[in-house]
């Protein structure tokens, strides 16, 4: 199988008609950041973002980092803790780096959070290079 990227990625594919369109941006530092404010069709109780949603873009930051690195990769393996709930309409800052690479492997660490630094949610990923 052939990975490609062709535009139409859910997360950052700017040809996805129904894709949230993000932009991420690598820091000096070698961490990744992305921001999202999510709407009503985001929602899972009313005016609750959807943890699914949130589990995506902590998936996507991770991956979107090790290719921004120059590593294509797959998620593997990925735990998310969510810590609390986050609000439709209110702005969220994702970040995730690198904190262990081996041979085929990278371990990634990703984090959502509101804009004062309140963690909504974390995820540890692991990822198989390709």
């Amino acid at each position: 199988m052939e990975f490609r990227d062709d535009g139409m990625c859910f997360v950052c594919g700017q040809r996805n008609p129904i894709g949230l369109k993000l932009e991420f941006h690598l820091r000096d530092d070698r961490t990744l950041r992305t921001a999202f404010t999510p709407q009503k069709e985001h929602q899972g109780y009313a005016d609750v973002v959807h943890g699914g949603i949130l589990a995506t873009i902590l998936d996507e930051v991770m991956v979107n980092l090790s290719y921004k690195l120059g590593c294509k990769a797959v998620t593997t393996r990925m735990e998310v803790t969510f810590r609390r709930p986050a609000t439709v309409g209110q702005e969220l800052l994702f970040t995730a780096q690198l904190v262990k690479e081996t041979r085929r492997t990278l371990e990634a660490l990703a984090q959502a959070g509101l804009v004062d630094g309140t963690v909504v949610a974390e995820a540890r990923g692991t990822l198989m290079k390709l």
